[in-house]
Formats: structure tokens, sequence, C-alpha cells
């Protein structure tokens, strides 16, 4: 292993505070990483890992050496791609997460065209909505929807989602369909609450610009879009979806829209990756990719996805 690749073992180490998940990370066995570190302590003259049996911390120079060995991998990953024109030679593995939906519905899909373009590149995708560490697991970015909470990581907007109201005809059938916001209160509503521990939301909708909230009754809440949407297909209540989720049901009439004046406020998109990754290639072609991607396949809904610069 030379000097670079064995920076980039100590940054991988550091980053996931764990031998093992960084060697799984790297595709190289344990035993491989274990040996370089102790190759490059020797060599600095100094302990850069303080281990235990279930923790690994940067000593006081192991902090220095992270600091530096980041800005000068960043450094050399700008400088050799002032070089590197064709993008269609680039190699390597990008660990990503997406939403469930997202990547059934839009990416998975669309990936014969990506591979096309870069024949190099393998993607080892994760399709959820759970709370992910970028950094301890390993993962170079994970698209998300919503509202972000504070981070350290570099958020790049992608766009705005647009959200629906809609039911299925035989719910409107039983129980007529809202021409105002008042009418609400003789609806059901299905709920949605995270998975992660928050409450059922309640309905939304926009007023003068800006978000209001009204409290529905329902009779079932549920934790994850497939069932949130099956739910509403099953007649039981109506539900402020993203539209890209449901356009299909829409163009066969298995769903219908309400209330078209009254939709919630679009819901940001956005992509998410570590700063040690501002410059890589193979995460820049990716993201340039995706947003041309989304904007695609979002700008023929009623309410196109709106990108931003």
């Amino acid at each position: 292993m030379d000097r670079i690749d064995t920076l980039r073992t100590f940054l991988r180490v550091a980053e996931m505070r764990s031998f093992t998940k960084a060697a799984a990370s790297l595709q190289m066995p344990r035993s491989t990483v274990s040996t370089a570190i102790r190759e490059l302590e020797a060599r600095l003259g100094t302990r850069l890992l303080s281990r235990t049996t279930r923790h690994v911390a940067l000593t006081h120079d192991g902090q220095e050496l992270y600091d530096r060995a980041l800005r000068l991998l960043g450094e050399l990953e700008a400088l050799e791609g002032l070089f590197r024109q064709d993008d269609t030679q680039l190699h390597g593995r990008l660990r990503i997460e997406v939403p469930g939906r997202i990547a059934r519905l839009i990416i998975v899909p669309a990936l014969p065209d990506f591979f096309a373009r870069y024949p190099g590149i393998e993607l080892e995708i994760g399709a959820s909505d759970r709370p992910v560490n970028l950094v301890a697991e390993g993962v170079d970015c994970a698209i998300r929807v919503g509202e972000l909470a504070e981070s350290s990581l570099i958020a790049r907007p992608l766009g705005l989602l647009p959200l629906i109201n809609c039911a299925s005809p035989g719910y409107l059938a039983r129980h007529g369909t809202p021409a105002t916001l008042d009418d609400l209160r003789h609806h059901q509503a299905i709920h949605y609450a995270s998975p992660f521990g928050s409450i059922a939301e309640d309905w939304e909708y926009r007023e003068a610009e800006e978000s209001r909230t009204l409290s529905l009754p329902g009779q079932v809440i549920v934790d994850n879009a497939e069932s949130y949407i099956a739910a509403c297909l099953a007649g039981l209540g109506l539900i402020q979806v993203p539209t890209y989720d449901v356009q299909h049901h829409l163009r066969v009439g298995r769903l219908v829209e309400v209330l078209p004046d009254h939709r919630a406020a679009p819901m940001p998109l956005t992509i998410l990756y570590p700063h040690r990754h501002h410059r890589s290639r193979l995460l820049r072609v990716f993201i340039a990719w995706v947003e041309a991607l989304l904007s695609q396949e979002i700008q023929g809904l009623s309410s196109p996805l709106s990108l931003s610069s």
C-alpha cells in the first residue's frame, strides 16, 4: 500500500471509529487495514489512534494528521481532476441512501442510463428514510425529503417537491368531495407518523403564502409511504403526498386530487454528503446526473419540480 492509500485508509478508520467498518467500506481485509495503520504510526513515530475493545479514537497527533491529510487528499483529487477530462473513464464505488419510493420509482429504473455513461462506477444503494450517520457508516451521500436538522454535512438543494391532496373515488362516493377547508371537518385523514419517534402529522395547507395546519380525525396511522398510499387506495381517508408518488394512480383514476387550491407547501429535496467528499469527481458526476434525472422525471407534473440554481 503506497503512502496516499495509507492516508486514505487512516482517514476512513478515523471517520468510522472502527477498523472492521473501515475495512468493510474499503473492501479489504481487516488485517490489511490494521497493518497499514501500524506501519503509518511506526513511520511517523507517534501513536495516531487510541484503541479499546469497543472504541477507536484519534489521539492529539492523530487529529493533527487527520486535519492535514484531509486537506492534502482534497487538493490531490482536485489536481488530478484538472487533467482527467473524460468522466466516462472514472472508476470507483459510491454508497448512497435514498428514500424508498424515489429509489423504486425514479432512480433505479434510470440506472441503465447512468451505467452506460459511467461504466466504471459502482453504486451501492440503501433505499430507506432512516436517519443515517454518513461518516460512521461510510455513506458517500444521502438524498432526503423535507426540512433537515442542523449538521456538519454539506447540504446541496436539489429542488422542491410539490405535494398533492388526494382520495380514492370510493371514499369520495361515501363521504362527498370537499370543496372548502370547512368541509374537511366531515372527513377522515390517514395519519402519517415517522417510524423514528415523531407524532402523527396534522393536515397542512397554505393560505396567503403561510403554512397552516388542521387537526383531522382518522382511524389509521402508518409509518411508511407504501402503507400511506395503500390506505388511501383502500378508501380509508385523505392523504397529502408528493405528486410523483401517486401520478400513475391519478392518471388511471385510482386516486383523485381534492382541494387543489389548498395544497401544502412543497417539500425541499436535498443531497447531503460529508466535507471530505466535496471534491470527489465520482460524487460530482452522480449529483449532476441525479439532478437532471429528477428534473426530467417530475417537470411534467401539474406542479413541476422547481430546481435550484
